[in-house]
C-alpha cells in the first residue's frame, strides 16, 4: 500500500488531514471513498462557500488511527483526483484572533477566571496597603 521513496511515514499523533486542490465536483462520499484504502474514516468535512453553497477547494478528513492517517498522506499527497493534483498535510488547529503574532488557539473568555482571580489579588493587596497606610497615619497623630 505505501509508495516506495517517498519516506514520508512518520510517527504522528495527528488524525486528521487537510486536503487541498479539490475540484468543486468532489463531494464526502468521493472524498471517503479516495481515502478508505488506508484505512477507517471518522469523518470528512468539505466547507462550504456560504452564497454558492460550493465547496471552498478544500476538505478534512479524520482517520480513527494515526497509522492510517499518515499512510493516507504519503500516498495521497500530490496525487490526482478529478484530474487535479491534490495536496495533503496534517491539520492545523484552528486559529482564533487575537494572541501571539495576531492569533491565539483559545477563545478570548479562556483566561476570564485567571483574570479574574489575578484582579482580586490585586485589590487585597491594595486593600492590605490602605489599611496599613491607615494605621501607620492613626498612630502618627
Amino acid at each position: 500500500r505505501r509508495r516506495e521513496g517517498s519516506g514520508c511515514l512518520m510517527a504522528n499523533p495527528k488524525t486528521t488531514l487537510y486536503v487541498g486542490g479539490l475540484d468543486e465536483q468532489v463531494t464526502d462520499a468521493v472524498l471517503h471513498a479516495a481515502f478508505v484504502p488506508f484505512g477507517d474514516i471518522k469523518d470528512v468535512n468539505i466547507p462550504l462557500e456560504q452564497t454558492t453553497q460550493k465547496n471552498r477547494g478544500f476538505a478534512f478528513v479524520t482517520f480513527v488511527e494515526t497509522d492510517d492517517a499518515a499512510e493516507a498522506l504519503d500516498n495521497m499527497h500530490n496525487s490526482e483526483l478529478f484530474g487535479r493534483t491534490i495536496r495533503c498535510n496534517y491539520a492545523q488547529p484552528p486559529k482564533i484572533k487575537g494572541g501571539d503574532a495576531g492569533f491565539a488557539t483559545a477563545p478570548v473568555w479562556a483566561d476570564a477566571d485567571a483574570y479574574a482571580a489575578e484582579k482580586e489579588k490585586e485589590e487585597e493587596r491594595d486593600d492590605a496597603a490602605d489599611e496599613s497606610d491607615e494605621r501607620r497615619d492613626a498612630n502618627v497623630d
